[in-house]
């Protein structure tokens, strides 16, 4: 869509530049920016413009750049001990989105807009990343993204934050992953995207597209299937849309929790 209001587009090439002035937003792939009327806006800001790593590697940390693009993070090559690496595709595929989206598409300005339905929010919670912020007085935060979706279309960034990237821990980048997603039609937004990761540190299951929020369950080891099912049962918030009723979501998320618990059992060996 045109966006006819827009007067001006700045490229910043300095952490200074990204300061807004009223009416402006920031731009990163602009997925989503293009794809309705925004009357009140007047100017962009693009943080592509500043030239960030989409990657980097230490031995504790992948840290993904905020504008790295989602076709980018999906074509990486993982360290060989990468375990969870293929939830990156199923995530990014829970997207429906064309080959041109992902090659404009940023990992940013998926988590940003605090969409239920944002697959690479899902992913990178279930691997436990931080999203490191810059905060306007020039220094920095960290918040793990689990806490940085505050429900639809509401994120935990005050006034002139950006995200500028997610640092993803290796230590969950060597889990085990699981994956479960339905919608109501073969090509329509997700009801439910249900996602788990075990290690030594544990078992987690995180549901998202069927909740304002990400719904995140951890416990020290694979529990059994009742503890799965009451941890379900107790969570009160459901989303409700076109896309899905709160009883339906709630229905197919346990379900597919239950898949995933029983497929972590299985690796761990036994029955529970």
């Amino acid at each position: 869509m045109d966006l006819t209001t827009v007067r001006s587009v700045r490229t910043p090439s300095h952490r200074d530049d990204i300061t807004l002035a009223p009416g402006e937003h920031l731009l990163g792939g602009g997925t989503w920016l293009f794809s309705e009327e925004q009357p009140d806006l007047v100017g962009l800001v693009d943080l592509t413009a500043l030239g960030w790593p989409d990657l980097e590697r230490t031995d504790d940390l992948l840290t993904i750049a905020a504008t790295c693009t989602i076709a980018t993070l999906v074509g990486t090559t993982p360290d060989a001990d990468w375990s969870a690496w293929p939830l990156v595709a199923r995530c990014a595929n829970a997207l429906l989105a064309s080959f041109k989206i992902w090659n404009t598409a940023t990992v940013g300005g998926n988590v940003g807009v605090a969409l239920p339905a944002g697959a690479i929010t899902a992913l990178l919670v279930t691997l436990d990343a931080v999203a490191v912020v810059w905060t306007p007085d020039g220094g920095e935060r960290r918040v793990p993204v689990e806490r940085l979706v505050l429900g639809v279309r509401s994120i935990d960034l005050a006034h002139g934050e950006v995200i500028r990237a997610f640092e993803v821990p290796t230590r969950a980048l060597r889990g085990r992953t699981g994956y479960r997603r339905t919608a109501l039609s073969p090509h329509g937004r997700s009801g439910t995207l249900v996602t788990a990761r075990r290690d030594d540190d544990g078992f987690v299951l995180v549901v998202t597209a069927a909740t304002p929020r990400p719904l995140v369950l951890r416990w020290e080891a694979v529990p059994d299937d009742a503890t799965v099912v009451a941890a379900l049962d107790a969570h009160r918030d459901w989303y409700d849309d076109p896309h899905g009723s709160p009883a339906w979501r709630r229905a197919v998320s346990t379900r597919f929790a239950q898949q995933l618990r029983a497929e972590a059992q299985a690796q761990v060996g036994g029955a529970a």
